[in-house]
């Protein structure tokens, strides 16, 4: 049965295959062992035909077929996605487009989203780290997020806004400039942390402060 349903899944994204939106992706670095460029909305019209199932997930997310990791994250049963699930898949995520994929459609949902992702800010994996961050910055946009931040519990977080690693840096920005919106206060501790990096001639210490700076100034009002 479920070789007939992922037959059929497939044979849904080679009819909605978009060879120009694929090569565009890998122009960006998103490579995956294959990629049909199906839209987003189309896929989630796809998963709209299956039922949630937990062994197909599985079975999906574990292909290297772009779609199908997508349609993974839509067809978990958020009520059988457990921790333990969520470790494992945040350290299979293998590109950009899927972290935020699987933030927004699944881990995000989850009754433990706020635990992990301050778990995984602290993680030595960078990949996990960049997922943490997207994790909760999905939290605060969505007004979901309940836990105090505290910015000194998180011992990477100023290495990783200037990193060579450009999606760790914009995961990692990104979480301060929407924390600092939510947590006012928050908004002038990342200031004092940054200030240093206000005359650098490192243009991308520089842009960070810059771009914080502008952020929580226009958000502010002051």
């Amino acid at each position: 049965m479920q070789e007939e349903i992922i037959r059929d899944i497939r044979k849904r994204c080679r009819m909605a295959m978009n060879g120009i939106a694929s090569a565009s992706m890998r122009g960006y670095g998103l490579n995956y062992k294959l990629n049909f460029g199906v839209s987003i909305q189309k896929i989630k019209e796809i998963a709209a035909r299956y039922e949630s199932d937990r062994d197909l997930a599985e079975t999906l997310w574990l292909d290297g077929t772009r779609e199908l990791k997508i349609l993974a994250t839509l067809l978990y049963p958020i009520d059988l996605f457990t921790i333990e699930t969520a470790n494992r898949w945040v350290a299979q995520i293998p590109n950009q487009e899927i972290r935020e994929q699987i933030c927004v459609n699944l881990f995000q949902t989850t009754d433990f989203a706020d635990e992990v992702g301050l778990e995984w800010i602290n993680s030595e994996d960078e990949n996990v780290r960049s997922t943490g961050y997207w994790l909760i910055v999905r939290r605060l946009l969505t007004k979901a997020f309940n836990p105090t931040i505290q910015l000194d519990t998180f011992q990477y977080i100023w290495e990783d806004i200037s990193s060579e690693n450009t999606s760790l840096r914009n995961a990692a920005t990104l979480f301060l400039k929407n924390a600092g919106k939510v947590i006012p206060q928050l908004a002038d501790q990342i200031l004092e942390k940054v200030i240093i990096f206000k005359d650098s001639e490192n243009p991308i210490k520089k842009e960070i402060y810059d771009s914080l700076s502008f952020e929580f100034e226009f958000f502010y009002g002051n």
